[in-house]
């Protein structure tokens, strides 16, 4: 099984930056891609941003331009740098990865962007 561990949540201001981070487990973390999700109370979870294990990236619209995904093999870590945030980016974000025909998820943590 793959255990994903997210930090780097918190309180910003619109326009502000927060930087989150996925710590996973595992021994074939290069391989496979990893997401971030997101999560509003009453709401379906959605995609965020998405890394394959070549590096590939893409990103829902409404983040384009704002979020970069990236991950560090070496220390088997996904970032997701969040820039220029808006109130609507308030969530609760979740690290996501498909291995071995299963999905995993990390335990979320909290974004909240208000003045």
């Amino acid at each position: 099984q793959v255990q994903l561990v997210e930090s780097g949540g918190g309180l910003v201001q619109p326009g502000g930056s927060l930087r989150l981070s996925c710590a996973a487990s595992g021994s074939f973390f290069r391989i496979y891609a990893m997401a971030w999700y997101r999560q509003v109370p009453g709401n379906q979870r959605e995609l965020v941003a998405r890394i394959t294990g070549d590096g590939s990236t893409n990103y829902a619209d409404s983040v384009k331009g704002r979020f970069t995904i990236s991950r560090d093999n070496a220390k088997k870590t996904v970032y997701l740098q969040m820039n220029s945030l808006k109130p609507e980016d308030t969530a609760v974000y979740y690290c996501n990865t498909n291995q071995g025909g299963n999905n995993y998820w990390g335990q979320g943590t909290q974004v909240t962007v208000s003045s």
